[in-house]
């Protein structure tokens, strides 16, 4: 039944790949890799299938790139900063995959920053031992003199603190090499960074990559970014999401990827209760982020029911009148839905008869009164045994415009004998 339900799944799969004019089939099946594209099932649970995957990967790239796929490892270094970071006795030092050329200690080199291009010299290069990962090693570095692409190396040297992960690394041999990275990282920080006066989530992230990212995934789902940018959440970022709060709520959350949230930001966000949204998990930030924005609009639709006169009904209770006029004070049974002071009241001919003026349960004033409850209603403008009656049932009078709204988009915030009565009142 599982194979017949993978198999089911594939075909679905090479189908859609056939309408795009792709021809393809389960990497086992494939005849011919240079005219279909292979399909690796893999479960993202357990892991089954990433072995096979990695081997499709490295066999065709040995077989296919042979010509295509070059390495310099002379001339200059070129890498890409992977992760910036503190390391006892070094200091701050970033992790970096050497793509081009050559590195070696005491090489001057450039790195992108936030505002600047830093430059500095190699103090310090440590490889993880082999078949370790540079970013978890399980055990201490090896020092090295010298790095050749392609290879992951840790980079220690001085003022490396402003370094951005994603941002490129540069070995230069004058000031003019680092004026011209850091003309390419302004044009790739321009492209990803955002700064717009428009209603809009605030995002942080660690690196240009995961920024560019979570950037994409908002936008699939139409969610406006007022700002996004590299570096920890501070107090700048709280303040511009509690002005995105004065007119749309929903949009009024900072998004932190992998950063720190600073304490000056913390203690902003809880006096103006700003939420800030930490994960590292770009999937996870998506999906908390949704969570709340969800329940932020059922809350804000509950609110706005109190601005709204709610379906209520209730009958007057024999032997119950404790005063006929100015206003009528009588014992009242609620029959359904909710009655609250100022709401008007009607009888079952539909004429208006007074409004509530003061509701009491055991001569204390209560704000609203629901189903079942038992207590004293004052009413304004309706006189006993003239306008009114005892055992006769009331209703709120609830205006057009306000039935039109409750039975359409708050429906859903009505309880059933609230919906019941409302009927009743409409009939």
């Amino acid at each position: 039944e599982v194979q017949r339900a993978l198999d089911g799944k594939i075909y679905e799969l090479i189908g859609k790949l056939h309408e795009l004019g792709f021809e393809s089939e389960r990497f086992d099946r494939v005849g011919d890799f240079r005219k279909e594209v292979c399909i690796v099932p893999v479960s993202a649970k357990t892991g089954e299938g990433l072995p096979e995957v990695l081997a499709v990967l490295a066999g065709l790239a040995q077989r296919f790139l042979e010509r295509e796929l070059t390495v310099e490892v002379s001339g200059p270094a070129r890498g890409t900063v992977l992760e910036v970071k503190e390391e006892v006795g070094l200091g701050t030092a970033i992790d970096v995959i050497i793509y081009d050329g050559t590195l070696a200690r005491g090489d001057s080199f450039a790195v992108g920053g936030l505002d600047r291009v830093i430059t500095s010299r190699v103090r310090g290069l440590f490889q993880p031992k082999p078949l370790d990962e540079i970013r978890d090693p399980q055990d201490k570095f090896i020092p090295v003199e010298r790095v050749s692409a392609a290879a992951g190396v840790k980079v220690a040297a001085p003022g490396l603190e402003g370094a951005v992960a994603g941002g490129p690394v540069w070995a230069i041999r004058d000031e003019s090499e680092a004026q011209e990275l850091w003309r390419e990282m302004q044009r790739e920080m321009e492209r990803v960074r955002v700064q717009a006066d428009i209603n809009g989530v605030v995002l942080k992230a660690d690196a240009l990559g995961s920024l560019e990212a979570i950037e994409g995934q908002l936008r699939e789902r139409g969610i406006a970014i007022r700002r996004a940018d590299i570096g920890d959440v501070s107090r700048r970022d709280v303040v511009e999401t509690g002005t995105v709060a004065k007119s749309d709520p929903l949009l009024a959350a900072v998004l932190a990827f992998n950063v720190k949230v600073l304490p000056d930001a913390a203690l902003e966000a809880e006096i103006q209760g700003i939420p800030i949204i930490q994960e590292n998990v770009i999937y996870k930030l998506m999906e908390t982020y949704e969570d709340w924005s969800k329940q932020k609009r059922e809350e804000i639709r509950a609110k706005s029911l109190e601005n709204f006169i709610r379906p209520g009904k209730f009958a007057l209770k024999l032997g119950f009148v404790f005063r006929r006029s100015h206003p009528a004070i009588v014992g009242v049974d609620v029959l359904g839905g909710v009655i609250k002071p100022k709401y008007p009241v009607m009888r079952k001919d539909g004429r208006r008869v007074g409004i509530i003026r003061e509701i009491q349960r055991e001569r204390k004033t209560v704000p609203e009164a629901k189903l079942g409850d038992e207590l004293a209603v004052s009413i304004e403008g309706a006189i006993v045994d003239r306008h009114i009656k005892e055992g006769d049932v009331l209703y709120v009078d609830i205006p057009r415009d306000h039935v039109i709204a409750l039975k359409t988009e708050l429906k859903d915030l009505l309880s059933g004998d609230e919906l019941a009565v409302m009927d009743e009142i409409i009939a």
